[in-house]
């Protein structure tokens, strides 16, 4: 999710530069969502990865 948050924003970088406002805007939006949704995603499996060890090593 991560890798498509970046193209996304690499997109919406080269479509800013060459003027498409619409375009970048859009996909600056996508890779926003993206990396928030990767940064949810990884906090919830860090969250279940420490309590699985706990309950393993007691």
């Amino acid at each position: 999710m991560l890798k498509w948050a970046l193209i996304f924003a690499i997109v919406a970088l080269v479509a800013g530069a060459m003027g498409f406002g619409g375009i970048a805007g859009a996909s600056a939006g996508i890779a926003k969502i993206l990396f928030f949704l990767f940064v949810v995603g990884f906090l919830v499996f860090l969250v279940m990865g420490l309590m699985a060890g706990r309950k393993m090593t007691r």
